[in-house]
């Protein structure tokens, strides 16, 4: 069945009138009555009837009519998916991440996305750096925002942010009231972990620092999931590892910033070469995301400066 023998066929029946649908479609009506009639040899049954005085549908060619346009608009609807698809307008992108872009990259780069493409679609997934490394590799995510640089070269990436590192210990822990620890009494402490492969650049992170403090931890088990490691440091005189925005999820746990060194380490977005444009769909709206807080954060900044400006203007005219 043709799409151009549906057309014509819509158009007699809009038209009730052969010479007019002709017109209306460009074509000559011998053209337009071959394209009728081929049509009906395919569907097997009369559509059309029409005699010296009029033109009319038959009771099946009123049933067809309504079947047709849905079929002339369910292929519009294809082109149009498959089109805006294939220029990043619209589709599903899947997307790994971890809990710090979860919390301070992802909210406004989704929004903007939202915003400027809202015919795609983010799945979403929150993983450790390891699991989304095989994922990207297996095609099974598209984007993934991970501790550290790639281990790869298959893989290209870019930083976007770099987080803190805590201490994390039960409220009952010695060190809960702390306001900050150095990283060398980490000597005396029986340490949580993970196994490297879940997350290497952390583990890493975290090796240097113990290296630079001149210690070595004293790692008592190693647990992958985060669910468990939670459990197991608010309920043992054990100390954990986490960044901000994971420790402060932890209930009944306490954030302990450690110092001398301070670690830190960076999370990349990261995809595979070449970029789908659904990948550059949404760097695009990450780097809009970037600038748009970047901007706020100066706004922040300059108020922050003008109020402190007043003050002191308020307190030298209230001087003697």
């Amino acid at each position: 069945m043709e799409f151009r023998h549906l057309v014509s066929f819509l158009a007699i029946a809009d038209e009730v009138h052969f010479g007019r649908a002709a017109r209306r479609l460009n074509l000559t009506q011998p053209s337009l009555s071959q394209h009728l009639a081929r049509l009906e040899r395919e569907v097997g049954v009369q559509l059309v009837a029409r005699n010296s005085r009029e033109v009319r549908l038959t009771p099946a060619g009123h049933a067809f009519r309504g079947e047709a346009k849905k079929i002339l608009e369910l292929k519009r609807r294809t082109l149009e998916i498959t089109r805006d698809t294939a220029a990043g307008r619209a589709g599903k992108i899947n997307i790994g991440f971890n809990l710090p872009a979860g919390h301070r990259i992802l909210p406004p780069t989704l929004a903007h996305m939202h915003t400027s493409h809202p015919g795609v679609v983010p799945r979403l997934w929150e993983r450790r750096t390891g699991p989304q490394i095989k994922s990207l590799l297996s095609g099974e995510l598209d984007v993934g925002f991970i501790f550290g640089l790639p281990p790869t070269s298959s893989l290209h990436s870019k930083e976007v942010l770099r987080v803190r590192i805590l201490a994390v210990v039960g409220e009952h822990h010695e060190w809960a009231a702390r306001a900050q620890v150095p990283f060398g009494d980490l000597e005396r402490q029986p340490c949580l972990l993970f196994h490297r492969t879940q997350c290497p650049a952390l583990y890493d992170t975290i090796s240097r620092a113990a290296d630079r403090a001149g210690i070595k931890l004293r790692v008592v088990a190693e647990v992958d999931d985060p669910g468990a490691s939670a459990l197991l440091v608010t309920t043992r005189p054990v100390v954990g590892f986490a960044s901000q925005e994971r420790a402060l999820g932890i209930a009944g746990a306490r954030a302990v910033p450690l110092v001398d060194p301070v670690p830190t380490i960076p999370v990349h977005v990261v995809w595979r070469p070449p970029r789908t444009r659904l990948v550059e769909t949404l760097l695009d709206s990450l780097e809009h995301a970037e600038a748009d807080l970047e901007r706020e954060q100066q706004t922040t900044e300059a108020k922050s400066d003008q109020s402190a400006a007043a003050r002191r203007s308020n307190f030298s005219m209230m001087a003697p």
